[in-house]
Order: structure tokens, then C-alpha cells, then sequence
């Protein structure tokens, strides 16, 4: 059985819970020379993560709400030719100081997300899945770690493109690029895999544009793509800065979905 989640109801499966404990495709390679327009250049980053197959990632979700900021922190690999993931998500402490979470395990595939200690009333030799395309934000929230290829799909929305300038990053020399990135020209763009959760965070977030800051390596390869969200909860608007690393590209992935009989088919709790 497939668990779905709504606005309100346990939308956010691991940021809402955060949260409401706080307030209660194919495209030319890329090139990033000097010499090339900084939108082609972002926008082909999607088609070289593709050509390169696999990496590391390791990424951060920073929410602020009502004067309180907190990062959820995750790490694993990622394959993108097949679309296929694993993170280890890790939950920040509660408000009391106590670190009572397990870290989630979590397994990304096209339109599905499954998490394992999700909690929440969930048997601990379980997964949960989410079919990302009826999620209102695409899983580009929901997970407490954006998707990696989702990530990297929505800069085939970008606009307003600016060089920033040449920097190095973890001993990489990387092109900074900033801009905005526009949903449903992403969606409309994305890749068969990715597009029916960019088409459903297209219709669900409040403002279609998204700003970013990606760096590119020479091989226009994504190393480090920042986001910003918004979305409303209970009322009030919370602030995310979505951040995914990427490196060590080639690394192994393995990535086995659950079998039907170990994805629990009972009420999720928020």
C-alpha cells in the first residue's frame, strides 16, 4: 500500500515533524569556461551528472521559523543515470537539548521515496513509502534531504544566470553561478524520471521561483547546488535552504528497494 500524506495532515513527513514540534532528460554537455553563457552552462548541469553516473552527496536542509532555526543533515550515494539513491538523514535535537531521533534511512527511486525509523508508530523492521508525485513540494522538502536528481532537474528551469566567479571547493576548482530557478519551466524541462514530482511541486509551492547558487567543476558537472524554499505550516511561513554536495563521482551504488511485504501499510502519525 502506498502511503499518502496531505497538506496539513503529515504533508512534510520528517520536516513537518521538525517543524511542528518547534511551533507547538538528455541535453548538450556543459561547459563552464569563462567564455560560455552562464544559463546554457547551469542549465546543461543535469545531462553531465547523467553522463558521470554516480557520487557521493551529502546534504543539509536549514528550516527557520518563528525565530528558530534548525539543520537536518544527510549522506550517501547516488546514481543518475538510474535515478536511484541512499541517504542516512539524521534529525536535529529536540527544543529540550535531548537527541531522541534515530537517523532515517532512506532509499530515493522515480517517483518514490521509502524511509526506514521513520518512528511515528511505524514497526521498526519497516519502510514507508511516499509516492513523491503526490507530494505538494515534489520531495524537494518533504524527505528532510532534497533529492539529488530533483536537485539538480530544477536548474534546467534557471534564469537570470550570473557568473559569480572561480573558487575551489573541497580542493576542486568550481564555477560559482547564481540565479533563480523557474518550477514549471523545470518540470516542463525534467528528465521522464523526475518530472511528475517537479510537476506536482510546480502546483503546490506558493512562488514558482526558486533562488540557487550552483558550482560547476570544468567537466560541468554539479558539485554544490543551494536552494531556497518557503512553504506554509500551521499558519506560518517556513524558510528552507536546501544545500546538496556532490563528489567522489564513479562511487559504487548499490540500492535494493524494499519488497512489498516490508512497507508498512498502516496510518502514518505527523
Amino acid at each position: 500500500m502506498v502511503v499518502q500524506q496531505r497538506h496539513g495532515v503529515g504533508t512534510f513527513a520528517v520536516t513537518v515533524a521538525v517543524v511542528g514540534a518547534l511551533v507547538s532528460g538528455c541535453s548538450a554537455a556543459a561547459d563552464a569556461s569563462p567564455g560560455t553563457d552562464p544559463g546554457d552552462a547551469v542549465r546543461g548541469a543535469p545531462g553531465a551528472l547523467t553522463r558521470a553516473g554516480t557520487s557521493k552527496a551529502r546534504t543539509s536542509m536549514e528550516m527557520a521559523t518563528g525565530g528558530t532555526r534548525v539543520t537536518i543533515r544527510g549522506e550517501g550515494v547516488y546514481d543518475f543515470a538510474r535515478r536511484h539513491g541512499r541517504l542516512r538523514v539524521v534529525l536535529p535535537e529536540d527544543p529540550s537539548g535531548t537527541d531522541g531521533h534515530r537517523p532515517i534511512t532512506e532509499l530515493l527511486a522515480p517517483g518514490a521515496l521509502y524511509m526506514k525509523n521513520r518512528g511515528a508508530g511505524v514497526p521498526a523492521d519497516k519502510w514507508v513509502r511516499v509516492d513523491t508525485t503526490t507530494l505538494e513540494d515534489g520531495n524537494l522538502v518533504t524527505g528532510g534531504a532534497t533529492d539529488p536528481a530533483a536537485a539538480a532537474e530544477l536548474l534546467r528551469g534557471a534564469r537570470d544566470v550570473t557568473r559569480v566567479g572561480e573558487e575551489d571547493l573541497a580542493g576542486v576548482r568550481v564555477v560559482h553561478y547564481r540565479g533563480v530557478s523557474d518550477l514549471g519551466r523545470a518540470a516542463r524541462a525534467a528528465s521522464p524520471q523526475v518530472r511528475g514530482a517537479l510537476e506536482a511541486a510546480a502546483k503546490g509551492f506558493a512562488k514558482d521561483a526558486v533562488p540557487f547558487d550552483a558550482y560547476l567543476d570544468r567537466e560541468g558537472r554539479l558539485r554544490k547546488v543551494r536552494h531556497r524554499f518557503s512553504f506554509t505550516n500551521q499558519g506560518r511561513t517556513v524558510a528552507v535552504a536546501s544545500t546538496t554536495l556532490l563528489y567522489e563521482f564513479g562511487a559504487p551504488v548499490d540500492v535494493r528497494l524494499p519488497a512489498r511485504e516490508d512497507i508498512y501499510s498502516g496510518r502514518v502519525r505527523a
